[in-house]
């Protein structure tokens, strides 16, 4: 919530609305920096909702691979804001280790779908599927191999 606070203050709060005007960059990016502003605001609001609630009592209610998900979320968010932050201090992101620790939180957060992916597939009930089958499958009555068993009686037809 600092980081962002930080980012609002550097590049909105800090400027009145004719400051901004009278800065001088150019006009094209003024619809990005808008944009920027709202998506700066938008995660403020995220990070106070998810801030107003204790910590213990948000994971307490949640199973365990939700606990996961929602570490792995912050921890990626946390480390993509500091990115940010690197590139407007000047910093190449690129060359810091933040790029190695969202590439780790990214292997881990693979790692939560695929047992989410597990967890969801169905499975395969051995019993009832061996009952289907036997089911399925004719069997013969010992009435039905007496009489199967025995050539049919016909015609008998001469090769030549």
């Amino acid at each position: 919530m600092l980081l962002a606070r930080t980012l609002q203050k550097m590049f909105f709060m800090e400027t009145s609305e004719d400051d901004i005007n009278a800065e001088e960059y150019p006009t094209e990016i003024h619809d990005y920096l808008t944009t920027f502003e709202k998506s700066l605001s938008s995660v403020d609001e995220m990070l106070k909702t998810m801030m107003s609630v204790p910590r213990s009592e948000l994971l307490y209610k949640l199973e365990p691979l939700e606990q996961a998900k929602l570490d792995l979320v912050s921890a990626y968010t946390l480390n993509s804001m500091f990115w940010v932050y690197l590139a407007t201090q000047g910093i190449n992101p690129k060359e810091h280790p933040v790029k190695q620790e969202l590439e780790r939180i990214r292997t881990y957060m693979n790692k939560v779908k695929e047992i989410a992916d597990k967890k969801k597939a169905s499975k395969l009930d051995k019993g009832a599927a061996s009952r289907f089958v036997r089911n399925a499958l004719w069997e013969p009555s010992p009435e039905n191999e007496r009489t199967s068993k025995t050539p049919a009686k016909g015609k008998k037809r001469k090769m030549d």
